[in-house]
């Protein structure tokens, strides 16, 4: 995850280099992009997630993914100076996951949610440096456990190291990934047929 903090006076700039919806972009052109916003934001943080504590909340009787997201999202807004937020929300019910979200704040602020935040350059600012940072992350799994994948789940090498890999690597993968738990399911019929 990541926040970056973006002078009104800049967003123009980043339009002009490309920034826009990271989704829409190759990695390779954010990967160009990534150093160049890093000169023009004021600000930035980046956050990650590890799969043990994505698999600790979605199991969890009392927080669930977005839950989490929102409490990372509060870390990343506490540790920043700005104006405005503007944050991509990954709930249905916005109105909800911002009550949540300020009771994580450390002072109230100017927040708009927006599914779909992307659209606003510094939104898609943010989400290049994220998503790089994942990329280069996954560049260094792969270096270590071999051809991996994307790590996304439509992603057919990603599921065939998944099937080789999911008990010999268990600290990779978020266990509460559907596409792991199928694979748990798939494993246990195959046992319970033999």
């Amino acid at each position: 995850m990541c926040g970056a903090v973006v002078d009104d006076s800049d967003i123009a700039r980043l339009k002009e280099i490309g920034v826009k919806d990271s989704k829409l972009l190759t990695p390779r052109k954010r990967e160009e992009l990534f150093e160049p916003i890093k000169k023009i934001v004021k600000d930035y943080i980046v956050l990650i997630v590890e799969p043990k504590e994505i698999d600790e909340a979605v199991n969890s009787e009392t927080t669930n993914l977005n839950q989490l997201e929102a409490i990372k999202t509060a870390m990343i807004l506490n540790a920043l100076k700005f104006d405005k937020a503007i944050v991509d929300c990954p709930s249905n019910n916005i109105p909800a996951y911002k009550e949540f979200l300020e009771k994580f704040l450390k002072e109230k602020i100017n927040l708009v949610l927006e599914h779909n935040a992307e659209k606003n350059i510094p939104v898609a600012a943010a989400s290049i440096i994220a998503k790089v940072t994942r990329d280069r992350a996954i560049e260094q799994l792969q270096k270590k456990y071999g051809a991996i994948g994307s790590g996304y789940p439509s992603d057919p090498t990603t599921q065939e190291f998944l099937k080789r890999n999911a008990k010999k690597f268990p600290e990779i993968f978020r266990r509460s990934w559907a596409t792991y738990k199928r694979l748990e399911q798939n494993t246990l019929k195959d046992f319970k047929q033999k």
